[in-house]
């Protein structure tokens, strides 16, 4: 267990290591320089910087916790990885449902890849039949969701709203969207079947700029269509479209903090956060 600086959860669990960049959000990917930043300390995991790897010696620390804790999953890399071995991500399942006591935020930029596995099919808004399962990621089987874990992708911009669509059917008891870096007028938004939202801007030397505008309309519809929203920070660009370090710039949204968590899990957040 690691504890984070990360405002939504409280600890990271990183099984697997590194990633590559498939969508604009990757683009100042904070994992990539940290990944780096170990490698050059001489860190053993990260001999090879940023490269995927499944690390089978992480695979126990829930295990060791007693605590109940709230894990992000992967902070450093995706758990729907095109690397990642179906047997792998089969014992990480294994351990969070011998884990009850914890709760699992897993969070993909392939939601395509996240749905093959847990549903034992191709992604389709129309039936597809005769599908060859050594195609898809888990090989046709479906796998069991673990009551305690919330399914989220990330969904930056408008250009990757579809991915929303693809998590939409799982049956988890929580199913979330991280809108960071949230990177332009995300436009109308269908949650429908969606428990949490969280939004973000981007931080760091390249940051790109978010108006308030974008989050307003995103806040809006979260409490229009009753959607747990959750506001993370402006970043390196405050409201005032200035730049400066991001703490500076807070995360106060029209003169309010916004730190919702989703209602079906609500007292069980209450309770980690309080213990």
């Amino acid at each position: 267990m690691k504890p984070t600086k990360i405002e939504w959860t409280q600890a990271s669990w990183n099984p697997t290591i590194g990633c590559n960049k498939v969508s604009d959000g990757c683009q100042n990917c904070y994992a990539e320089v940290m990944a780096k930043r170990l490698q050059a300390m001489g860190n053993k995991d990260y001999q090879e910087g940023f490269k995927f790897k499944m690390l089978e010696q992480r695979l126990d620390e829930p295990l060791k916790n007693k605590k109940p804790t709230l894990y992000f999953v992967n902070s450093m890399s995706d758990l729907f990885h095109e690397k990642m071995q179906v047997e792998f991500l089969d014992k990480i399942m294994q351990v969070i449902q011998a884990t009850p006591q914890h709760q699992y935020q897993i969070l993909t930029k392939r939601p395509h890849r996240m749905f093959e596995y847990f549903e034992g099919k191709k992604y389709s808004q129309n039936p597809i039949s005769n599908q060859e399962n050594k195609k898809i990621f888990g090989g046709g089987i479906m796998h069991d969701i673990p009551p305690n874990a919330w399914l989220g992708t990330t969904t930056e911009s408008s250009r990757v709203k579809e991915r929303i669509n693809i998590i939409r059917p799982l049956k988890a008891n929580v199913k979330w969207l991280s809108i960071e870096p949230l990177l332009d007028d995300i436009g109308e938004l269908d949650l429908s079947g969606i428990d949490w939202v969280i939004v973000g801007g981007e931080s760091g030397f390249r940051a790109r700029a978010m108006q308030e505008s974008w989050v307003l309309k995103i806040q809006k519809q979260c409490k229009e269509q009753n959607v747990a929203f959750f506001f993370k920070q402006w970043g390196t660009w405050g409201s005032d479209g200035i730049k400066r370090n991001k703490k500076d710039n807070g995360a106060m949204l029209n003169g309010k903090l916004y730190r919702e968590y989703p209602k079906i899990a609500t007292q069980t957040i209450r309770q980690l956060f309080n213990d």
